[in-house]
């Protein structure tokens, strides 16, 4: 089964200036690099924040990657999850007709065999965290029919559903599944989402289909962040809905990535679990 958001991977026209962005931004340290070669052929500079990496992929030539900058410019390509057994998660995939292939310890899915979501797939490692963010804990996935997939995802990914948790926003126009991993133990999880009202995500998605459409990390305290930001002049809000507990980092502050922010556990208030959220929360 997958066990953690581990990573996102992301286009860039330019890994040296997203690297330093990324330091600026989170207090992130690159830890390799190297090359990627067809169909996406790459540049890859990876770096961490929290426990957490982030793949930056700059075209080395004509590739997927190449193709998707021309076309949507820099941002997320990819979600990246952890898992204990490899050799579960591939049997699984290829028991349900799934296609995939391997970048040398990774397994690749294109969006075309998921609900718009191009995945990564590694083997769970345990990091030491740095910088200013604590890790991942959610990628968000906007699809046509979120109940539909809750169940594809669970069969594929060896999720289980009786873990899963509804969720609806009035603000952002969507309903949808949290396809919750390990609760109460972590907040990881893929939040699946079909948009009812007009607003961001779905013009989003009348732009791309189904798509991966941004992440979600925790912190002790994101007002280090907002200080680095408002030096740099980035772009961010405070969430409208739990200002107390969160904000957005703009696509345009962060190499084309939306990225939400949440305080320590305070994300259990919207997961479904609201008694996990810390004591001060759970009547705001």
């Amino acid at each position: 089964m997958l066990e953690r958001v581990d990573r996102m991977v992301l286009a860039v026209r330019d890994r040296a200036l997203a690297t330093a962005t990324f330091t600026d931004v989170l207090g992130a340290k690159k830890v390799r690099k190297g090359e990627i070669g067809q169909p996406y052929n790459v540049h890859r500079d990876v770096v961490q924040a929290g426990d957490s990496e982030f793949e930056l992929w700059e075209p080395a030539g004509e590739g997927l990657v190449a193709q998707h900058i021309e076309r949507w410019g820099d941002g997320i390509f990819a979600a990246g999850f952890s898992t204990p057994d490899m050799t579960d998660i591939a049997r699984r995939l290829t028991d349900s007709g799934l296609h995939f292939s391997y970048e040398g310890s990774q397994l690749l899915i294109e969006p075309d065999q998921t609900a718009g979501m191009r995945t990564v797939i590694q083997a769970s490692e345990k990091r030491d965290t740095v910088g200013l963010i604590s890790g991942l804990y959610e990628t968000t996935n906007i699809v046509d029919d979120h109940k539909k997939t809750a169940v594809q995802y669970a069969g594929w990914f060896g999720l289980e559903e009786s873990r899963y948790s509804p969720i609806s926003s009035k603000a952002f126009g969507y309903d949808g599944t949290l396809t919750l991993f390990d609760p109460p133990s972590r907040l990881d999880r893929i939040e699946i989402t079909q948009t009812n009202a007009e607003g961001a995500m779905d013009r989003f998605y009348h732009r791309r289909g189904q798509s991966l459409y941004m992440c979600f990390v925790e912190t002790p305290d994101y007002e280090p962040i907002r200080k680095r930001l408002d030096e740099r002049g980035g772009r961010y809000a405070i969430a409208s809905d739990y200002p107390d507990a969160s904000m957005f980092i703009h696509p345009t502050a962060l190499c084309g990535m939306l990225m939400g922010v949440s305080k320590t556990n305070e994300a259990w208030r919207w997961s479904g679990r609201p008694e996990l959220a810390p004591k001060h929360a759970r009547t705001a």
